[in-house]
């Protein structure tokens, strides 16, 4: 009897053990037909790209959420700090992760402003190289990893062959040394549309699956293009919904024209099976984007705008289980502005039909944005003034704006769904011109720095002796307020040093970026150092005239730092405060001992 209790612990031991274990994941191909085998069953990828990373202390909810969904695998595009707590909530719910592996991009393009050099920054690709080596070693052993995805749109954002070629050189290297640590997972590279086959085809053999993001119909059309060059290997939709702004020629008003809720619905709950279940060659799809904003791209492709339901989340329950919606987005039947153009400031009528199956009680509102000026301002939605006449019907007020603006109506139902609507209409100010540098118009009080979150301006202009300097912009070590505090350690006792946080990131001036701080009064900010030496020339403002997109303010003062917390400001009088891309400066120098300077909210109001 002791024995066999004995011999029974042993076996639960074991079997909590090996439930831990990593999953064995492989390809198996029968007559024509791909399969990707998970500890030796077939594996149908009915996945959705992640969004919610970060909120740690929600992954239940959401991988809960995602089961409701159908969704059996995620995708992400790299790793951080929250990646193992991410990994065991996904096991706790059976739900794989597609575990991407961030290579940087050559060019700055649509998702980004990064600008790599393939032919010549060897200490960037060892770096890359490095990197991407550590995270399979860390992660390679969780049960819920499925496959290793490395880069993602890499060969889209690099202008020539020969960089391309580097490229493909060193994800070859990277690719054929993860086979080598881990079997148990296949390889897979990402990129958008073909743009990667000739070169993987060619260059990189050690990939095993074909990462291709594609949205509408041309995702049916993969098969195809795989077939045309003799490729035999399976593909996975790695990005997919309606089609995207980038695939769209029709305007109006010079404004592409967005799908509607009904297109974007049925792209994924009918597309699924159209143009993607029946390929022979592709394993799934990773639907975009299991996620919530409230930016340009939130109301064309995300789960949630705004925290509010979405078509598309319902639609995947529909793609992947056959069920239709528990309560329906409201139905935005018309949605129309006058042809003609206005002046900023007026008054225009809108036309609005609504219904909603449920006939519950509605919430309207109105917002804007521009398809044209900085990257932010592309995708920032901003408010709408909006009122009814006596007979019920809405009025929107044009913003003060130089150009076209897409107009969206939304339109809220009591289960917390939205529908959402967009149209354009132009404004005309004349010869009046309101705006040099189109970029967002700040709330004030705009925070340059609180507690590391949210930031507007990246800090990645280094200066002077850089080797030297280190930035933590959420320091734990002494804060003035609040959770964290900007943390910049001069680790030298000689030299000088500058740091500039700045907006596009990694940019001297030559993109268009930054933010309009008009009608701001004061530049403020709460700092300290280490030791009672240290003198710092501290504001905001760095970019000169002589580049295409400078700042238009500068303004500095010089402080003897104290090692306690002191508030200083700056009055912005008559300054040009329209476009400031650098909002963050500061200069010092070594004082004959390393030192730290602390920074706390950083704000203009």
């Amino acid at each position: 009897m002791i024995k066999s209790t004995r011999l029974l612990c042993i076996l639960i031991v074991f079997g909590l053990l090996n439930s831990k274990i990593n999953a064995q994941v492989n390809l198996k191909k029968t007559d024509s037909t791909w399969n990707l085998m998970v500890d030796g069953k077939p594996f149908d990828v009915k996945g959705a790209t992640f969004g919610h990373d970060n909120d740690i202390e929600n992954f239940d909810s959401y991988f809960k959420d995602l089961q409701f969904l159908g969704v059996n695998t995620i995708r992400i595009w790299g790793t951080n700090d929250n990646t193992i707590k991410l990994l065991d909530a996904a096991h706790k719910y059976n739900i794989k992760v597609l575990m991407g592996i961030w290579m940087r991009h050559g060019k700055p393009g649509m998702e980004g402003d990064d600008n790599f050099n393939y032919l010549e920054d060897t200490k960037g690709m060892e770096a890359m190289y490095k990197g991407a080596i550590e995270v399979v070693e860390k992660y390679k052993n969780y049960p819920a990893v499925l496959s290793w995805g490395v880069g993602n749109e890499v060969y889209l954002n690099i202008a020539t062959d020969p960089e391309k070629e580097a490229y493909s050189n060193l994800l070859e290297r990277i690719c054929s040394k993860i086979k080598t640590l881990d079997p148990n997972h296949p390889i897979t590279s990402v990129e958008a549309w073909t743009f990667g086959m000739d070169w993987w085809h060619k260059l990189v053999p050690s990939i095993d699956i074909y990462g291709l993001n594609s949205y509408g119909a041309g995702a049916s059309l993969l098969a195809e293009e795989l077939e045309k060059r003799g490729i035999d290997k399976p593909y996975i939709i790695t990005e997919f919904g309606v089609t995207g702004e980038w695939d769209i020629d029709y305007k109006k008003n010079g404004i592409k024209v967005e799908p509607n809720d009904q297109q974007k619905y049925d792209a994924i709950a009918k597309g699924y099976h159209d143009w993607i279940k029946n390929k022979s060659s592709c394993l799934g799809v990773y639907v975009f984007h299991y996620g919530s904003g409230n930016n340009f791209g939130s109301p064309w492709l995300l789960t949630h705008h705004n925290g509010m339901y979405r078509p598309q989340y319902w639609a995947i329950r529909k793609a992947y289980t056959g069920e239709k919606p528990i309560n329906n987005v409201p139905v935005i039947e018309t949605f129309e502005l006058p042809v003609s153009s206005y002046k900023s400031g007026s008054w225009v009528p809108v036309t609005l039909k609504v219904s909603d199956i449920e006939n519950e009680k509605t919430e309207v509102n109105f917002y804007y944005n521009q398809r044209i000026g900085s990257r932010k301002l592309k995708d920032q939605l901003t408010p709408l003034n909006f009122r009814t006449n006596s007979s019920g019907s809405y009025l929107i007020q044009l913003p003060d704006v130089d150009s076209a603006i897409k107009v969206y109506v939304n339109v809220k139902d009591t289960y917390n769904n939205v529908g959402i609507a967009s149209t354009s209409i132009a404004i005309d100010n004349g010869s009046e011109k309101k705006q040099k540098y189109l970029v967002p118009k700040a709330t004030l009080p705009f925070y340059v720095y609180k507690d590391g979150e949210d930031m507007p301006y990246f800090p990645s202009a280094y200066m002077g002796n850089y080797k030297a300097l280190e930035v933590d912009t959420k320091s734990k070590t002494d804060i003035h307020s609040g959770s964290a505090s900007l943390k910049i350690s001069y680790n030298q006792v000689y030299d000088w040093y500058g740091i500039g946080l700045v907006d596009p990131a990694d940019d001297w001036g030559d993109i268009l970026g930054g933010y309009d701080i008009s009608g701001a009064e004061t530049f403020s900010f709460w700092a300290k150092a280490s030791d009672k030496n240290i003198t710092a020339t501290i504001g905001f403002g760095l970019i000169g005239k002589g580049k295409p997109y400078p700042d238009t303010a500068k303004k500095s003062i010089e402080v003897k730092l104290s090692t306690k917390w002191k508030r200083y400001t700056i009055k912005l009088k008559k300054l040009d405060m329209s476009c400031i891309r650098s909002g963050f400066v500061i200069f010092s120098s070594g004082s004959g001992a390393n030192h730290d300077i602390y920074f706390d909210n950083v704000v203009f109001e």
